[in-house]
Protein backbone atom coordinates (compact mmCIF):
# COMPACT_ATOMS: atom_id res chain seq x y z
CA UNK A 1 0.00 0.00 0.00
CA UNK A 2 2.73 2.13 0.46
CA UNK A 3 6.50 2.87 -1.46
CA UNK A 4 8.87 1.78 1.38
CA UNK A 5 11.64 4.02 -0.16
CA UNK A 6 9.41 7.11 0.61
CA UNK A 7 9.28 8.56 4.24
CA UNK A 8 5.91 9.29 5.62
CA UNK A 9 4.76 10.19 8.49
CA UNK A 10 2.49 7.88 10.71
CA UNK A 11 -0.45 10.54 9.76
CA UNK A 12 0.40 10.59 6.55
CA UNK A 13 0.41 7.17 6.27
CA UNK A 14 -3.02 6.86 7.95
CA UNK A 15 -4.73 8.95 5.97
CA UNK A 16 -3.61 7.36 2.58
CA UNK A 17 -5.02 3.93 4.47
CA UNK A 18 -8.31 6.15 5.14
CA UNK A 19 -8.79 7.29 1.22
CA UNK A 20 -7.87 3.51 -0.35
CA UNK A 21 -10.22 1.71 1.87
CA UNK A 22 -12.92 4.53 1.03
CA UNK A 23 -12.16 4.01 -2.77
CA UNK A 24 -11.98 -0.04 -2.41
CA UNK A 25 -14.73 -0.25 -0.25
CA UNK A 26 -17.05 2.07 -2.15
CA UNK A 27 -15.88 0.16 -5.18
CA UNK A 28 -16.76 -3.69 -3.29
CA UNK A 29 -20.41 -2.12 -2.13
CA UNK A 30 -21.30 -0.75 -5.79
CA UNK A 31 -20.82 -4.45 -7.42
CA UNK A 32 -21.92 -6.27 -4.14
CA UNK A 33 -25.23 -4.25 -4.50
CA UNK A 34 -25.34 -4.09 -8.30
CA UNK A 35 -24.28 -7.84 -9.85
CA UNK A 36 -24.39 -9.72 -6.29
CA UNK A 37 -21.38 -11.11 -6.52
CA UNK A 38 -20.44 -14.00 -4.16
CA UNK A 39 -16.79 -13.32 -4.16
CA UNK A 40 -17.12 -9.60 -2.97
CA UNK A 41 -19.32 -11.15 0.28
CA UNK A 42 -16.39 -13.33 0.56
CA UNK A 43 -13.82 -10.39 -0.41
CA UNK A 44 -15.55 -8.56 2.51
CA UNK A 45 -15.35 -11.32 5.38
CA UNK A 46 -11.85 -11.82 4.79
CA UNK A 47 -11.18 -7.73 5.19
CA UNK A 48 -13.82 -8.34 7.96
CA UNK A 49 -11.27 -10.54 9.61
CA UNK A 50 -8.04 -8.23 9.71
CA UNK A 51 -10.00 -5.93 11.04
CA UNK A 52 -10.80 -7.57 13.90
CA UNK A 53 -7.01 -8.47 14.19
CA UNK A 54 -6.03 -4.89 14.45
CA UNK A 55 -9.26 -3.76 16.76
CA UNK A 56 -8.15 -6.71 18.65
CA UNK A 57 -4.25 -5.57 18.64
CA UNK A 58 -5.62 -2.05 19.99
CA UNK A 59 -7.53 -3.61 22.88
CA UNK A 60 -4.34 -5.87 23.90
CA UNK A 61 -3.04 -2.01 24.82
CA UNK A 62 -5.29 -0.94 26.81
CA UNK A 63 -5.15 -2.91 29.81
CA UNK A 64 -1.18 -2.47 30.31
CA UNK A 65 -1.00 1.18 28.97
CA UNK A 66 -4.34 2.59 31.48
CA UNK A 67 -2.48 0.65 34.73
CA UNK A 68 0.56 1.78 34.18
CA UNK A 69 0.28 4.77 32.85
CA UNK A 70 -1.96 6.08 35.96
CA UNK A 71 0.71 4.15 38.51
CA UNK A 72 3.27 6.45 36.96
CA UNK A 73 1.10 9.35 37.03
CA UNK A 74 0.46 8.48 40.65
CA UNK A 75 3.76 8.13 41.63
CA UNK A 76 4.99 11.38 39.70
CA UNK A 77 2.11 13.50 41.67
CA UNK A 78 3.42 11.69 45.15
CA UNK A 79 1.35 14.10 47.04
CA UNK A 80 -2.07 12.67 48.04
CA UNK A 81 -3.58 16.35 48.67
CA UNK A 82 -2.36 16.99 45.62
CA UNK A 83 -3.67 13.89 43.86
CA UNK A 84 -6.92 14.45 45.36
CA UNK A 85 -6.95 17.84 43.87
CA UNK A 86 -6.46 17.15 40.65
CA UNK A 87 -8.66 14.16 40.31
CA UNK A 88 -11.32 16.31 41.54
CA UNK A 89 -10.70 18.77 39.27
CA UNK A 90 -10.64 16.25 35.91
CA UNK A 91 -13.72 14.64 37.41
CA UNK A 92 -15.60 17.97 37.95
CA UNK A 93 -14.69 19.36 34.27
CA UNK A 94 -15.62 16.07 32.49
CA UNK A 95 -18.98 16.07 34.05
CA UNK A 96 -20.04 19.20 33.63
CA UNK A 97 -18.86 19.02 29.87
CA UNK A 98 -20.83 15.77 29.70
CA UNK A 99 -23.72 17.62 31.01
CA UNK A 100 -23.64 20.35 28.74
CA UNK A 101 -23.11 18.34 25.52
CA UNK A 102 -26.40 16.43 26.42
CA UNK A 103 -28.34 19.73 27.35
CA UNK A 104 -27.68 21.43 24.24
CA UNK A 105 -28.30 18.16 22.43
CA UNK A 106 -31.72 17.64 23.81
CA UNK A 107 -32.62 21.26 23.70
CA UNK A 108 -31.50 21.84 19.82
CA UNK A 109 -33.39 18.68 19.10
CA UNK A 110 -37.01 19.81 20.92
CA UNK A 111 -36.40 22.92 18.47
CA UNK A 112 -35.45 21.27 15.36
CA UNK A 113 -37.63 17.82 15.71
CA UNK A 114 -35.29 15.53 14.05
CA UNK A 115 -37.94 12.39 14.55
CA UNK A 116 -41.25 14.02 12.76
CA UNK A 117 -42.15 12.59 9.88
CA UNK A 118 -39.87 9.51 10.95
CA UNK A 119 -41.15 5.72 10.00
CA UNK A 120 -40.89 3.33 12.77
CA UNK A 121 -41.63 0.14 10.50
CA UNK A 122 -39.10 -2.56 10.36
CA UNK A 123 -38.23 -2.12 13.88
CA UNK A 124 -40.16 -4.96 15.58
CA UNK A 125 -37.42 -7.63 15.37
CA UNK A 126 -34.74 -6.09 16.33
CA UNK A 127 -32.92 -7.21 19.67
CA UNK A 128 -30.93 -4.52 21.31
CA UNK A 129 -27.76 -5.20 23.14
CA UNK A 130 -28.09 -5.64 26.89
CA UNK A 131 -27.32 -2.69 29.23
CA UNK A 132 -26.51 -2.69 32.60
CA UNK A 133 -28.63 -0.92 35.46
CA UNK A 134 -27.40 2.21 36.54
CA UNK A 135 -27.11 0.52 39.85
CA UNK A 136 -24.78 -1.57 38.49
CA UNK A 137 -22.49 0.71 37.42
CA UNK A 138 -22.26 2.64 40.49
CA UNK A 139 -21.61 -0.36 42.70
CA UNK A 140 -19.01 -1.68 40.22
CA UNK A 141 -16.44 1.07 40.32
CA UNK A 142 -14.29 -0.47 43.17
CA UNK A 143 -13.36 -3.67 41.96
CA UNK A 144 -13.33 -6.89 44.39
CA UNK A 145 -10.91 -8.88 42.61
CA UNK A 146 -8.18 -6.58 40.33
CA UNK A 147 -6.91 -9.59 38.38
CA UNK A 148 -10.86 -9.90 36.89
CA UNK A 149 -10.79 -6.24 36.47
CA UNK A 150 -7.75 -6.51 34.07
CA UNK A 151 -8.62 -9.72 32.88
CA UNK A 152 -12.15 -8.26 31.50
CA UNK A 153 -10.76 -5.25 30.46
CA UNK A 154 -13.15 -2.88 33.29
CA UNK A 155 -10.89 0.47 32.82
CA UNK A 156 -13.02 2.41 35.50
CA UNK A 157 -11.95 -0.70 38.12
CA UNK A 158 -8.28 -0.81 36.49
CA UNK A 159 -8.35 3.24 37.32
CA UNK A 160 -9.38 2.97 40.72
CA UNK A 161 -6.78 -0.03 41.61
CA UNK A 162 -4.04 1.52 40.26
CA UNK A 163 -4.58 4.45 41.86
CA UNK A 164 -4.63 2.96 45.19
CA UNK A 165 -1.66 0.76 44.06
CA UNK A 166 0.01 3.80 43.16
CA UNK A 167 -0.61 5.45 46.51
CA UNK A 168 0.40 2.68 48.42
CA UNK A 169 3.40 2.71 46.59
CA UNK A 170 4.19 6.16 47.28
CA UNK A 171 3.59 5.91 50.93
CA UNK A 172 6.18 3.21 51.22
CA UNK A 173 9.17 4.56 51.11
CA UNK A 174 12.54 3.32 50.54
CA UNK A 175 11.31 -0.28 50.42
CA UNK A 176 8.87 0.67 47.37
CA UNK A 177 12.49 1.44 45.31
CA UNK A 178 12.28 -1.99 43.40
CA UNK A 179 9.00 -1.71 42.50
CA UNK A 180 9.19 1.97 41.29
CA UNK A 181 12.08 0.97 38.82
CA UNK A 182 10.27 -1.81 38.12
CA UNK A 183 7.05 0.42 36.53
CA UNK A 184 9.91 2.67 34.82
CA UNK A 185 10.53 -0.53 32.95
CA UNK A 186 7.52 -1.49 32.40
CA UNK A 187 7.19 2.23 30.72
CA UNK A 188 9.95 1.09 27.95
CA UNK A 189 8.60 -2.75 27.66
CA UNK A 190 5.17 -1.56 26.71
CA UNK A 191 6.19 1.23 24.69
CA UNK A 192 8.00 -1.57 22.22
CA UNK A 193 5.15 -3.15 22.06
CA UNK A 194 2.71 -0.36 20.94
CA UNK A 195 5.40 0.93 18.55
CA UNK A 196 4.86 -2.92 16.95
CA UNK A 197 1.11 -2.24 17.29
CA UNK A 198 1.17 1.13 15.43
CA UNK A 199 2.88 0.24 12.94
CA UNK A 200 0.05 -1.87 11.55
CA UNK A 201 -2.30 1.62 11.79
CA UNK A 202 -2.22 2.20 8.26
CA UNK A 203 -3.42 -1.29 7.21
CA UNK A 204 -5.58 -1.78 9.89
CA UNK A 205 -7.45 1.25 9.26
CA UNK A 206 -7.71 0.37 5.39
CA UNK A 207 -9.32 -2.85 6.53
CA UNK A 208 -11.59 -1.04 9.04
CA UNK A 209 -12.67 1.81 6.23
CA UNK A 210 -13.13 -0.61 3.91
CA UNK A 211 -15.53 -3.12 5.99
CA UNK A 212 -17.36 -0.18 7.37
CA UNK A 213 -18.84 -0.27 3.68
CA UNK A 214 -20.80 -3.63 4.54
CA UNK A 215 -23.44 -2.35 6.50
CA UNK A 216 -23.04 1.56 4.94
CA UNK A 217 -26.18 3.04 2.85
CA UNK A 218 -26.36 6.75 1.46
CA UNK A 219 -30.10 6.35 1.05
CA UNK A 220 -29.97 5.62 5.07
CA UNK A 221 -27.64 9.25 5.38
CA UNK A 222 -30.65 10.92 3.00
CA UNK A 223 -33.88 9.18 4.70
CA UNK A 224 -32.12 10.76 8.17
CA UNK A 225 -30.23 13.57 6.88
CA UNK A 226 -31.72 16.20 9.90
CA UNK A 227 -30.91 14.06 12.38
CA UNK A 228 -27.42 13.07 10.66
CA UNK A 229 -26.74 16.93 10.18
CA UNK A 230 -27.78 17.61 13.51
CA UNK A 231 -25.76 15.08 15.35
CA UNK A 232 -22.31 16.46 13.42
CA UNK A 233 -23.54 20.61 14.13
CA UNK A 234 -23.48 19.84 17.76
CA UNK A 235 -20.65 17.73 17.99
CA UNK A 236 -18.93 20.98 15.87
CA UNK A 237 -20.61 23.22 18.44
CA UNK A 238 -19.18 20.88 21.70
CA UNK A 239 -15.40 21.20 20.10
CA UNK A 240 -15.11 24.32 18.33
CA UNK A 241 -17.68 26.71 21.26
CA UNK A 242 -17.57 24.65 24.64
CA UNK A 243 -13.99 22.99 24.45
CA UNK A 244 -12.52 26.54 22.74
CA UNK A 245 -14.02 28.20 25.46
CA UNK A 246 -12.56 26.28 28.62
CA UNK A 247 -8.83 26.64 26.62
CA UNK A 248 -9.66 30.41 26.13
CA UNK A 249 -10.34 31.52 29.93
CA UNK A 250 -9.04 28.56 31.89
CA UNK A 251 -6.18 27.39 30.26
CA UNK A 252 -4.96 30.47 28.36
CA UNK A 253 -4.32 28.92 25.33
CA UNK A 254 -5.00 30.03 21.83
CA UNK A 255 -7.71 27.41 20.88
CA UNK A 256 -6.30 27.68 17.11
CA UNK A 257 -3.24 26.22 17.65
CA UNK A 258 -4.42 23.60 20.30
CA UNK A 259 -6.59 22.06 17.07
CA UNK A 260 -3.28 22.74 14.84
CA UNK A 261 -1.74 20.75 17.31
CA UNK A 262 -4.20 17.56 17.85
CA UNK A 263 -4.68 17.45 14.19
CA UNK A 264 -2.96 13.49 14.24
CA UNK A 265 -5.19 12.61 17.48
CA UNK A 266 -8.04 13.43 15.49
CA UNK A 267 -6.76 11.51 11.85
CA UNK A 268 -6.66 8.47 14.58
CA UNK A 269 -9.18 8.55 16.63
CA UNK A 270 -11.91 9.10 13.97
CA UNK A 271 -10.38 6.24 11.94
CA UNK A 272 -10.37 3.45 14.86
CA UNK A 273 -13.73 5.20 16.72
CA UNK A 274 -12.03 4.24 20.10
CA UNK A 275 -10.96 6.44 22.92
CA UNK A 276 -8.79 3.49 24.42
CA UNK A 277 -7.08 2.73 21.11
CA UNK A 278 -6.09 6.64 20.92
CA UNK A 279 -4.71 7.18 24.34
CA UNK A 280 -1.09 6.93 23.48
CA UNK A 281 -1.84 9.73 20.61
CA UNK A 282 -4.11 11.71 23.11
CA UNK A 283 -0.90 11.61 25.45
CA UNK A 284 1.50 12.65 23.08
CA UNK A 285 -0.68 15.22 21.86
CA UNK A 286 -1.10 16.78 25.48
CA UNK A 287 2.64 16.27 26.79
CA UNK A 288 4.47 16.97 23.54
CA UNK A 289 2.55 18.83 21.42
CA UNK A 290 0.69 20.88 24.12
CA UNK A 291 3.23 21.11 26.87
CA UNK A 292 0.91 19.33 29.77
CA UNK A 293 3.98 17.59 32.51
CA UNK A 294 3.65 13.90 31.97
CA UNK A 295 2.03 13.42 35.62
CA UNK A 296 -0.75 15.42 35.03
CA UNK A 297 -1.81 13.81 31.41
CA UNK A 298 -0.77 10.53 33.06
CA UNK A 299 -3.52 10.81 35.02
CA UNK A 300 -6.34 12.69 32.98
CA UNK A 301 -5.98 11.17 30.02
CA UNK A 302 -7.02 7.06 30.68
CA UNK A 303 -9.52 8.41 33.17
CA UNK A 304 -11.11 10.44 30.26
CA UNK A 305 -10.84 7.26 28.22
CA UNK A 306 -13.42 5.85 30.27
CA UNK A 307 -15.76 8.75 31.78
CA UNK A 308 -16.02 11.53 28.91
CA UNK A 309 -18.25 10.61 26.74
CA UNK A 310 -18.94 13.72 25.55
CA UNK A 311 -19.22 13.35 21.94
CA UNK A 312 -21.43 9.87 22.68
CA UNK A 313 -23.79 12.25 24.79
CA UNK A 314 -24.57 14.24 21.44
CA UNK A 315 -25.89 11.58 20.12
CA UNK A 316 -27.97 9.85 23.02
CA UNK A 317 -29.63 13.27 23.56
CA UNK A 318 -30.42 14.03 19.64
CA UNK A 319 -31.16 9.87 19.10
CA UNK A 320 -33.40 9.62 22.49
CA UNK A 321 -35.89 13.04 21.30
CA UNK A 322 -35.57 12.00 17.46
CA UNK A 323 -37.08 8.30 18.85
CA UNK A 324 -39.44 10.06 21.36
CA UNK A 325 -41.03 11.97 17.74
CA UNK A 326 -40.78 8.86 15.49
CA UNK A 327 -43.32 7.29 18.05
CA UNK A 328 -45.05 10.13 18.85
CA UNK A 329 -44.58 10.29 22.32
CA UNK A 330 -44.66 13.25 24.38
CA UNK A 331 -41.89 14.39 26.31
CA UNK A 332 -41.92 16.17 29.43
CA UNK A 333 -39.61 17.83 32.00
CA UNK A 334 -39.73 14.57 33.64
CA UNK A 335 -38.09 12.90 30.77
CA UNK A 336 -35.56 15.58 30.17
CA UNK A 337 -34.18 15.54 33.59
CA UNK A 338 -33.86 11.55 33.62
CA UNK A 339 -32.48 11.33 30.56
CA UNK A 340 -29.79 13.77 31.10
CA UNK A 341 -29.10 12.50 35.02
CA UNK A 342 -29.26 8.62 33.19
CA UNK A 343 -27.17 9.50 30.20
CA UNK A 344 -24.69 11.38 32.34
CA UNK A 345 -24.11 8.08 34.62
CA UNK A 346 -23.99 5.59 32.40
CA UNK A 347 -21.26 7.55 30.66
CA UNK A 348 -18.74 6.80 33.65
CA UNK A 349 -18.00 3.34 33.30
CA UNK A 350 -18.76 2.54 29.65
CA UNK A 351 -15.90 0.93 27.62
CA UNK A 352 -14.15 3.24 25.15
CA UNK A 353 -14.44 0.92 22.02
CA UNK A 354 -16.29 0.81 18.82
CA UNK A 355 -20.17 1.10 18.66
CA UNK A 356 -20.76 1.05 22.69
CA UNK A 357 -23.09 4.25 21.92
CA UNK A 358 -25.48 2.05 20.56
CA UNK A 359 -25.40 -0.05 23.76
CA UNK A 360 -25.67 2.78 25.94
CA UNK A 361 -28.59 4.79 23.80
CA UNK A 362 -30.53 1.03 24.34
CA UNK A 363 -29.90 1.52 28.21
CA UNK A 364 -31.14 4.45 28.66
CA UNK A 365 -34.33 3.99 26.44
CA UNK A 366 -35.30 1.12 29.02
CA UNK A 367 -34.69 3.18 31.81
CA UNK A 368 -37.28 6.38 30.56
CA UNK A 369 -39.57 3.75 29.14
CA UNK A 370 -39.19 3.96 25.59
CA UNK A 371 -39.30 0.72 23.10
CA UNK A 372 -35.42 -0.21 22.50
CA UNK A 373 -35.82 -1.23 19.59
CA UNK A 374 -36.30 2.22 18.44
CA UNK A 375 -32.27 2.08 18.19
CA UNK A 376 -32.92 -0.10 14.80
CA UNK A 377 -33.83 3.46 12.92
CA UNK A 378 -30.70 4.99 13.32
CA UNK A 379 -28.77 1.96 13.21
CA UNK A 380 -27.61 1.98 9.67
CA UNK A 381 -25.47 5.40 9.75
CA UNK A 382 -24.18 5.21 13.37
CA UNK A 383 -20.89 3.88 12.29
CA UNK A 384 -20.44 7.16 10.45
CA UNK A 385 -21.32 8.97 13.27
CA UNK A 386 -19.13 6.95 15.98
CA UNK A 387 -16.28 8.09 14.39
CA UNK A 388 -16.61 11.59 14.45
CA UNK A 389 -18.35 11.29 18.31
CA UNK A 390 -14.92 9.42 19.36
CA UNK A 391 -12.73 12.79 18.32
CA UNK A 392 -15.01 14.82 20.33
CA UNK A 393 -14.42 12.35 23.14
CA UNK A 394 -10.82 12.44 23.02
CA UNK A 395 -10.45 16.20 22.38
CA UNK A 396 -12.29 16.68 25.47
CA UNK A 397 -9.70 14.53 27.13
CA UNK A 398 -6.67 16.42 25.64
CA UNK A 399 -8.89 20.16 26.65
CA UNK A 400 -9.22 19.02 30.24
CA UNK A 401 -5.43 17.72 30.75
CA UNK A 402 -4.52 21.68 29.33
CA UNK A 403 -6.82 23.23 32.09
CA UNK A 404 -6.03 21.06 34.82
CA UNK A 405 -2.25 21.43 34.13
CA UNK A 406 -2.52 25.25 34.20
CA UNK A 407 -4.39 25.38 36.89
CA UNK A 408 -1.51 23.35 38.47
CA UNK A 409 1.10 25.58 36.76
CA UNK A 410 2.06 22.54 34.74
CA UNK A 411 1.32 23.34 31.71
CA UNK A 412 4.55 25.00 29.66
CA UNK A 413 3.55 27.69 27.61
CA UNK A 414 6.82 27.80 25.23
CA UNK A 415 6.47 24.01 24.05
CA UNK A 416 2.49 24.84 23.54
CA UNK A 417 3.28 28.16 21.56
CA UNK A 418 6.32 25.96 19.24
CA UNK A 419 4.37 24.75 15.91
CA UNK A 420 7.40 21.95 15.65
CA UNK A 421 7.47 20.59 19.04
CA UNK A 422 7.12 16.64 19.15
CA UNK A 423 6.05 17.30 15.36
CA UNK A 424 9.18 15.41 14.05
CA UNK A 425 9.44 12.56 15.88
CA UNK A 426 8.62 8.99 14.36
CA UNK A 427 8.92 7.09 17.31
CA UNK A 428 6.78 5.87 20.53
CA UNK A 429 7.88 6.82 24.15
CA UNK A 430 5.33 5.53 26.48
CA UNK A 431 7.28 6.25 29.17
CA UNK A 432 6.94 9.88 28.11
CA UNK A 433 3.67 8.62 25.83
CA UNK A 434 5.63 10.20 22.81
CA UNK A 435 4.12 8.73 19.39
CA UNK A 436 4.83 10.82 16.22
Amino acid sequence: MLQKNVKLSLATKVLIGVALGSLVGFILKYLSSTYNFGIINDLFKFISFFAGLFINALKMLVTPVIFISIVNGTLLINDIITLGRIAVKTLCIYLITTVIAITVSIAVSIVIKPGMGASTEATLHYTPPAGKPIQELSAAIIPHNPIEAMASGNAIQIIIFAIFFGVAIGITGKKAKPIIDMFKSLNVIIAKLVDCVVLLAPYGIFCLIVNSFKTFNLADIRDLFIYFLLVITILIFQMAIIYSTLLHFFAKLNPVIFFKKIKRMLIFSFTTSSSYATIPFTMNAATKRCGVSHKIAAFTVPLGSTINMDGTSVMLGVAIVFIFQAYNIPLNFHHYLLIIITATMASIGTAGIPGVGIAMLSMVLQKVGLPAEGVALILSIDRVLDMARTSVNVTGDCVTACVVAQSEGELNHDIFNDPTAGYYADSIDLHNMHIE
